[in-house]
């Protein structure tokens, strides 16, 4: 089965739908591919498990025909061609706060000249032997690289960050961004909201596909939740994550049923 890419997203005729893939099991990501889900963002951040388990992931999820995604624990170049070279289809960069450090996370998903990627011909991305090494790093510029803006200093930035050439979109956190501005995890708060609007606004100007969590599993909250992203211009939703799903639905059953 060929592997889909970001471009495969962007250019569905529906706005494509995926979720954080946290608990460190093939098998879940096997069943987000049986109900659906177009991609699935393996979180090397919060997710307990290092690279070696990242590559099993984005395997399980070439083979339910998922888009992945993989976020790196930190913004370091490093560990964006670790990604890449498990088969990431592209890399989302939590904690990003200024032009300069997504430059230099651009610059880790080409190879020289145009970038900072080591070069390897016996890695997963590219079928364990690359023998056409000039047409693996043609299709290597496809790999996207997606800014998750989550702080005061990103937020401070989000014009300078979004107006650097070669981003395929950005994320926003609202969580984390209602830690970092003072709010203690209140996302909905108007302060938040404010700044949520003004990173929506960076990346419209920017032309660039804004994707949007949604956190809230209950249905009616969820599609609420993205009237307001699709109303700021996003195209792309994250629902919840693995475990928020699986913990939600254990706990209304477990009502249901005391």
């Amino acid at each position: 089965m060929p592997r889909r890419t970001y471009s495969d997203l962007l250019a569905s005729p529906r706005p494509p739908i995926g979720t954080w893939a946290q608990i460190a099991s093939e098998e879940v990501v096997d069943i987000l591919g049986a109900a659906g889900l177009d991609f699935a963002i393996v979180d090397m951040e919060h997710g307990a498990f290092g690279i070696e388990t990242a590559e099993r992931l984005v395997r399980a999820c070439d083979a339910a025909g998922l888009v992945p995604l993989v976020r790196i624990a930190r913004p370091e170049p490093f560990l964006v061609g670790q990604a890449l070279d498990a088969g990431a289809a592209g890399i989302v960069a939590p904690q990003v706060e200024s032009a300069d450090q997504v430059r230099a996370l651009l610059a880790a998903t080409r190879f020289a000249p145009e970038g900072t990627r080591g070069a390897c011909p016996c890695v997963r991305a590219g079928g364990h032997y690359v023998r056409d090494w000039r047409g693996y790093v043609e299709a290597s510029r496809g790999a996207a690289l997606i800014p998750l803006v989550e702080t005061r200093a990103g937020l401070e930035a989000i014009e300078a960050i979004c107006a650097v050439e070669g981003l395929a979109g950005l994320l926003v956190g609202p969580f984390d961004l209602s830690v970092s501005l003072g709010r203690a995890g209140d996302y909905l708060c108007e302060e938040v909201d404010a700044a949520i609007g003004r990173l929506c606004a960076a990346a419209r100007a920017a032309g660039l596909p804004i994707l949007a969590p949604i956190f809230d599993p209950d249905p009616q909250a969820a599609r609420a939740q993205r009237a307001l992203w699709e109303g700021r211009g996003a195209c792309l939703f994250v629902i919840g994550t693995d475990k928020i799903v699986l913990a939600d639905a254990m706990s209304r059953y477990r009502t249901a049923l005391t």
